[in-house]
């Protein structure tokens, strides 16, 4: 099923603008549509967040993401028609991220799907059918993203008492510790039972928290798909705060204080 209409907010409508910070606040996720071109998407997220630099990006912090055809490089999986399994982007930073902005100038003529993933809903689902997973999943050191170790952490990272984020990438830029690996299909398997999708049209787009969400998109074919993204932070004073609300039954609270689980370099997990 189509979950767009589930998430819209006007976010050209000046008198919308509290309600979009506050579906941001509370639910990390809103959808949108009305972006024609590049100004157009800067003038909006520039009234919604802080725009980050990335080293994709134009001067301006805009990513045009589309297939180029050259030969792609480890993390460049983007820049071509294939699947991205639902992932955050940054991982391999210590401060990733905190909103990813997404929009459509061109669909591709078929697939292209975007998947969407609440990361609460993902650890509350292992939480219920899994409880010694989880603990395993925030292990401290359980986890590197990027070349050359570039962050190692876990995937789920306690922020303060009552809150976690999720931190994910499942392609040749992750390694896991032994117990991490033998729980990747279960975590595999709860990220597809919470998973939505819609296809953006063009205009269409959606902005995330990305401490929270995980995104990513089916394979694609025809047309010169063409996307834009831009990475950012909350302004001030809009209380966003990173992560989600988590109330533990007392495991998690003690993630920080429990014995480390060293990487070893075993052979990366592939993507699906």
């Amino acid at each position: 099923m189509d979950t767009f209409p589930e998430w819209y907010a006007d976010i050209h409508d000046p008198g919308q603008h509290p309600r979009v910070i506050a579906q941001l606040r509370d639910r990390g996720l809103v959808t949108f549509s009305g972006i024609h071109d590049r100004a157009g998407l800067l003038a909006v997220a520039r009234r919604l967040i802080t725009i980050r630099p990335h080293r994709d990006a134009g001067t301006d912090g805009v990513t045009v993401i589309t297939a180029t055809g050259d030969t792609v490089a480890s993390g460049y999986s983007a820049f071509t028609d294939a699947e991205l399994t639902p992932h955050t982007d940054g991982s391999s930073l210590a401060d990733p991220p905190r909103f990813v902005m997404l929009a459509c100038l061109q669909p591709a003529a078929e697939g292209g799907e975007t998947c969407v993933v609440d990361g609460a809903r993902v650890l509350a689902t292992l939480a219920a059918r899994a409880p010694a997973a989880l603990r395993a999943l925030s292990a401290p050191q359980s986890a590197s993203f990027g070349a050359d170790y570039g962050y190692l952490g876990s995937i789920c990272e306690a922020l303060e008492p009552g809150r976690l984020r999720i931190r994910l990438r499942l392609d040749e830029l992750a390694r896991f510790s032994p117990e991490v690996t033998r729980l990747l299909p279960l975590l595999r398997t709860a990220i597809e039972a919470n998973t939505e999708m819609f296809r953006l049209r063009s205009g269409e787009g959606f902005l995330l928290t990305n401490s929270r969400w995980l995104h990513g998109r089916r394979r694609y074919a025809g047309g010169q798909r063409m996307m834009l993204r831009i990475l950012g932070d909350p302004l001030p004073g809009t209380g966003i705060e990173p992560g989600f609300p988590h109330h533990p039954s007392g495991h998690m609270a003690q993630t920080k204080t429990r014995s480390q689980t060293r990487i070893v370099a075993a052979s990366p997990t592939p993507a699906l």
